[in-house]
């Protein structure tokens, strides 16, 4: 059974945070998207928009942003609804392999260690497309805030 893609904590209390707890969240990258991700950024690499660019490279064809896919791992986090939390941020954040137009990307957002001294939840995400290649991978820790 695959994991939900929302997550509600019955309490809100980080005492009932279970290490385990998994949710992904799905998206089918557009172009569309990545052209917005450009304008919104002001990234206008041709790796993303210049499509005979792109043609004579390695890829030979334009991919998404990298960044783009901490913005789906940020969606899934938003979906975990721990409590009243504020992300601290992402670490190890890697781009292993290429986001191609049209590409489904299922990014996987798990519990996996809990600090009671400091309230916080660490989490793995992961995000592979729709072969079952990684194609970013992340840590992202949380606080509670209440």
């Amino acid at each position: 059974m695959p994991a939900p893609e929302y997550f509600q904590s019955e309490s809100g209390r980080f005492e009932d945070v279970k290490v385990g707890t998994t949710l992904t969240f799905t998206k089918t990258i557009s172009e569309s998207d990545v052209y917005l991700f450009a304008g919104i950024t002001g990234d206008f690499s041709p790796n993303h928009i210049d499509a005979e660019y792109m043609k004579q490279g390695a890829y030979g064809e334009r991919v998404a942003h990298g960044a783009l896919m901490v913005g789906l791992m940020s969606a899934a986090s938003a979906r975990m609804r721990l409590g009243r939390t504020v992300s601290l941020g992402y670490d190890r954040v890697r781009f292993v392999a290429p986001v191609r137009f049209g590409d489904t990307i299922a990014t996987e957002y798990t519990i996996v260690s809990l600090d009671p001294a400091k309230r916080r939840a660490m989490a793995e995400v992961t995000c592979r497309n729709q072969r079952g290649e990684t194609v970013a991978v992340a840590t992202n820790i949380r606080a509670f805030v209440d």
